[in-house]
């Protein structure tokens, strides 16, 4: 029998934690993730079908709307499925179970890293890191953008935090970014 260790993405045992002056950047692993793209003429039926999985309206373009399980806008009628990984490890057959055949479902848990900005100096964090509109930047929105080359999403949970998602295989790379980003706004 072999003995597998989870790792992070950042090829660690333990999220990993940093902070500089009143911003943390906080390394989260726990978490499960499903792309989902409606099929053509099928938008109306995978809306529904998206609001049933989430408990809440479906998100408008560049917002995020759930609670435990949530989805954020990623494109036209696309969303990203994101839950706790403890209680939905298989969140990608639940949604494919609620779905059915009004939208492809994909599994994202392992493709995406995800790093949480929390305090009051994130916003000069951001405008150093990519070229999101932080006026609108407001708890429940959801925004693509380019940090350092590499295709991101933003989410704003609240004033004072900020999820960001890379691949998975840029994380070294987006963390760098970031750390970098908080010492130079410090």
């Amino acid at each position: 029998m072999h003995d597998l260790v989870a790792k992070t993405a950042l090829g660690g045992s333990e999220p990993r934690v940093d902070t500089v002056g009143s911003v943390t950047c906080t390394e989260v692993p726990g978490v499960a993730l499903a792309s989902v793209a409606a099929r053509r003429g099928k938008e109306t039926q995978a809306q529904k079908a998206l609001v049933k999985l989430i408990g809440a309206p479906a998100p408008e373009v560049q917002r995020f709307t759930g609670d435990q399980v949530l989805a954020f806008w990623s494109g036209p009628d696309q969303w990203m499925i994101e839950a706790p990984f403890d209680s939905h490890e298989d969140l990608a057959d639940q949604a494919k179970a609620i779905f059915g055949q009004t939208a492809s479902v994909t599994e994202q848990t392992d493709a995406w890293a995800r790093f949480d900005l929390l305090g009051d100096g994130i916003n000069a964090v951001l405008e150093l890191l990519c070229q999101l509109d932080l006026r609108r930047f407001e708890p429940g929105y959801a925004a693509r953008s380019s940090i350092h080359h590499i295709g991101c999403f933003a989410l704003c949970r609240g004033t004072d935090h900020v999820s960001l998602y890379g691949p998975r295989s840029s994380a070294g790379s987006l963390h760098h970014a970031v750390t970098t980003a908080m010492i130079s706004a410090h």
